[in-house]
Parts: structure tokens; C-alpha cells; sequence
């Protein structure tokens, strides 16, 4: 079995006016859908990053990948390798979206093309892809709601607003909670913080959460834009409330400092996101629980490699989210299925994608009593919508967003808007 074709495809959907530490996003989110076709008619399929400096490098793939066996993993990341170098060096992408920066563009194609590889070669077998990740430990993964501070629509209004409404007081994050849990069960939550809105107020939807939810554990992330004078004032102010503390202060140092000064279990995908930044967490103490993305750590099986590493140390382990569509929720589903510790619900952004924007056959995935299930479908089990595919990428055509920049999307609202970290 050998590649016969590559296909790249760019794509944009629409995503919500969601608040967070940079500023806001904007009205669309983009993506790459990777097809990779073998000589015997299977197609294995892969979904990452839309942004220009990571599409550029996708693109720039694939004729090298023709004639590959797909199951030559070090073949591919060979390739991957020497068309990075070759190319000029990417600009800096989203900071809230570590795939897209220059230091990630080879993990981050390696990644993008080793699950459509994997994908194909499962297919091929007859097999889920989890079986070659080692087995099923579980047949459903659990995921959390993600909420988020958001307006009820976008400057401009590209578009009608979408159906969840203003999300600005406490009272208005409880129903966004509501809606999220009643439609998909998660039983736990997690709330996008660091925002304009400053870290009283986000404690303050917490409290809301607690008192309308005692028995879900509960998660704030304000992506390091609290000093560390700031997260103590607010954790001392969270008492019990959190299940974990996610990033909370920049850098491995004032990460170290506030788990030291509180003892609050510390999550990350922004201070610990490769192996050398890992070896230097665990020195320090920075972190407790690792946040995999596979999209920007090497794939599905380097992913593997980093649960097994929090294992030996004794971390937690959980999965990171941007803006997705279904096949990468079955790629974090499938790896997720295969790691046996674990250790917390992981997150999506999926609730927050429109119904009529899947680009999967028969719209989006179910997620049940919180968890998203496994089939014995061979492959990641999904397969392409090409009229969904060919709609998509004629949004993404027309939007005209070639690079998410959530900070000159937030200048918008306020012409004085600039990136600080920390801002509070």
C-alpha cells in the first residue's frame, strides 16, 4: 500500500464573540481538513490548524508524501523535517493557540498528517485506530463544559448572533452552564478567565457556578494573565472551590510559586507544551496536571509518550482544546480512549460549533452523559461531507481571515486595546 494522493483543504466556520485573555475571537475559526489516499482507494483523514503559517507548511507537504508507505511514520516525520527547513521561518501565530507558532511547525505537521496516517492504516486493517494505540482502556471519554465570558454577537454583524446569548454576569454564565450540561451531561466545568472583565468578577461566576452546581467540579483558566500577586489574592478567594487552577500566571517560575504558596493542584497547556519545557516543570514543581494537545505535542502517539512520562512523575493528565470540528474530536477521543491515567474529564470547544457546520457525514457527534463513545468503526470513524467540505472552504475563501489575531479583533471595541500578560 503506497500514497496516491495528498489533499489539503482550508476551511473557516463560524465561532462566537468569545472573550478571553488576548481579546476576542474572531467571527470565524479556521482549520485544515488533510485527506491522504492510498493506491487501494482507502482515505485517512487528519484536521489541525488553518492558520497561514501552518497551512503554508501542510500545502507544502504533499507531494513529498506521495509514494510513502503509510504506515513509514519515521518516513513521514522525515519529510516533515526537511520541508520545514527548507521553507522561511513562520511568523508568530495566536499565543492562545500553540500549534501556530514557529517553534510547533514540525510537531504540528507531523501531527496533522500522523493521524490521517493512522487513520489509513486502521482503515486499511479493518481495525478502530485505538487498536493501535494499544487498546480501548475505556469505551467513552469523558470532556467538560467550556464556558466562556462572550458578547451577543459580533462587531458588525457578520452574521445573525448565535443562539447562546450574551454570557457577561453570573447569573448568565449559570445558564450557559445550564443549556451546555442539560444538552450534553458533562458532569464537570470549566471557565475561560483572564479576560477584560478582570479576575473579581470571574471569581464571582465561580461562586454562581458552586452555589447552582455543588457537586460538579469546577476549573478557571485565565491563561496567564493574572501576576502571581493576582492568583494568590484569587485563590485565596476560591477557597475550595476549584478542582484545579489552570494557568493562572505566566511561566514555569510564577507557576511554581503559586502551587508552593497554595497548594492548589496546577494545570497547564501553555507553560508545559514540549518535553524540554516538561523536564524543567517538573524540577521546579511548576505544574500538576499536563493538558495534551495532540495537535501541537507530535500526534497521537507522542501524546502516549507524555501520559506515560506524567505517570513516572506523578502528574495528572487531560487534553486541551481550540476551536475543532469532529474529526479532530474523534483524534483526542481515540488517544484519549488509550491512555490509562487519565486523570480528568478533558476539553472541547465542540458545543460551541454550529449544527450546520460539521464536515462530517451526518452533521455533528453525540456527546452522552458527558462522554463522547468509541465505535468499532474502523479508522477514527467518521467520514468526510465533501459538500460540507467545498461550503466550508468557500467560507473560508470569502471571510477574510487568513491568521486568528484575537487582539486586533478586540480593537474593534476599543481602538486601545493592547496585548499585556499579565494585564491583571
Amino acid at each position: 500500500m503506497r500514497i496516491k494522493q495528498v489533499r489539503v483543504t482550508p476551511i473557516a466556520f463560524r465561532d462566537a464573540p468569545l472573550l478571553n485573555a488576548s481579546g476576542i475571537h474572531e467571527p470565524y475559526a479556521l482549520r485544515s481538513i488533510i485527506e491522504v489516499e492510498s493506491d487501494n482507494g482507502y482515505i485517512g483523514l487528519g484536521e489541525s490548524y488553518g492558520d497561514a503559517p501552518v497551512l503554508s507548511v501542510l500545502q507544502a507537504m504533499q507531494e513529498s508524501l506521495v509514494g510513502l508507505d503509510p504506515f513509514d511514520l519515521n518516513g513521514l516525520r522525515a519529510r516533515v523535517v526537511k520541508t520545514v527547513a527548507a521553507l522561511k521561518p513562520g511568523t508568530a501565530g495566536a499565543e492562545l493557540a500553540p500549534g501556530s507558532h514557529p517553534s510547533k511547525q514540525v510537531a504540528n505537521a507531523y501531527s496533522a498528517f500522523e493521524v490521517a496516517f493512522l487513520d489509513l492504516q486502521a482503515r486499511s486493517l479493518g481495525m478502530p485506530l485505538v487498536d493501535l494505540l494499544g487498546g480501548a482502556v475505556r469505551d467513552r471519554v469523558p470532556f467538560s463544559a467550556y464556558l466562556f465570558l462572550k458578547y451577543a454577537e459580533h462587531v458588525g454583524s457578520p452574521y445573525k448572533p448565535d443562539r447562546w446569548g450574551e454570557g457577561i454576569s453570573p447569573e448568565q454564565m449559570v445558564a450557559q452552564a445550564r443549556t451546555m450540561i442539560e444538552e450534553n451531561g458533562f458532569k464537570s466545568i470549566k471557565l475561560k478567565a483572564g479576560t477584560l472583565l478582570g479576575p473579581e468578577h470571574e471569581v464571582a461566576c465561580i461562586k454562581a457556578l458552586r452555589q447552582a452546581f455543588p457537586e460538579a467540579p469546577l476549573r478557571i483558566d485565565p491563561n496567564g494573565n493574572w501576576s502571581v500577586e493576582t492568583s494568590l489574592r484569587m485563590a485565596e478567594l476560591l477557597g475550595d472551590d476549584l478542582e484545579y487552577y489552570e494557568d493562572p500566571c505566566p511561566g514555569l517560575e510564577g507557576m511554581a510559586e503559586v502551587h508552593k504558596r497554595t497548594g492548589i493542584p496546577l494545570a497547564t497547556n501553555m507553560v508545559v507544551t514540549d518535553f524540554d519545557e516538561f523536564r524543567r516543570s517538573v524540577a521546579l514543581g511548576s505544574v500538576q496536571i499536563v493538558l495534551a494537545d495532540h495537535h501541537y505535542w507530535g500526534g497521537l502517539r507522542d501524546t502516549q509518550i507524555l501520559a506515560r512520562m506524567c505517570d513516572t512523575f506523578g502528574l495528572g493528565v487531560s487534553m486541551h482544546s481550540n476551536s475543532h470540528l469532529g474529526i479532530s474530536l474523534m483524534a483526542m477521543t481515540h488517544v484519549a480512549a488509550a491512555v490509562p491515567n487519565l486523570s480528568y474529564a478533558c476539553d472541547t470547544h465542540y458545543p460551541w460549533q454550529e449544527p450546520d457546520e460539521e464536515v462530517i457525514k451526518g452533521g455533528k457527534l453525540p456527546i452522552v452523559d458527558g462522554c463522547v463513545a468509541l465505535t468499532r468503526t474502523p479508522g477514527l470513524g467518521v467520514e468526510l461531507d465533501y459538500d460540507q467540505l467545498a461550503k466550508l472552504n468557500d467560507q473560508y475563501l470569502t471571510c477574510g481571515i487568513r491568521s486568528r489575531n484575537d487582539v486586533t479583533q478586540m480593537q474593534k471595541y476599543d481602538p486601545s486595546w493592547k496585548a499585556l500578560k499579565p494585564r491583571f
